[in-house]
């Protein structure tokens, strides 16, 4: 069984993520692994990675599901890659709480 992506941070928390854009419907495809066995949360979006729209895509189901504003959402790293680090920003101590009781159902 897979960790989970959730690290926390000064800020916030870290969420390791994998995009498969142009996917036939939006949804979480639930926690995996990489090659080198880091846990990251498999999403898919209908939108095309052109112009930020899958990334757009990406943090608005984020948001959604997890019932937080969509500003409170960014792309730190991996903006034009597959492989991507979201910042869910504010208190991390909470946040990681939720997020991996959350991770838990998912894993």
């Amino acid at each position: 069984m897979p960790g989970l992506p959730f690290r926390p941070t000064d800020d916030g928390v870290l969420v390791d993520v994998r995009l498969t854009p142009r996917a036939s419907a939006d949804s979480i495809r639930g926690i995996g692994t990489d090659a080198a066995g880091t846990a990251m949360l498999k999403v898919a979006v209908t939108a095309v990675p052109e112009d930020g729209k899958a990334n757009a895509a990406l943090l608005k189901l984020l948001a959604r599901t997890w019932k937080l504003p969509k500003t409170s959402l960014s792309v730190v790293s991996g903006a034009t890659a597959r492989r991507k680090v979201v910042l869910v920003a504010g208190e991390p101590a909470p946040l990681l709480n939720s997020l991996n009781e959350w991770g838990k159902t998912k894993s």
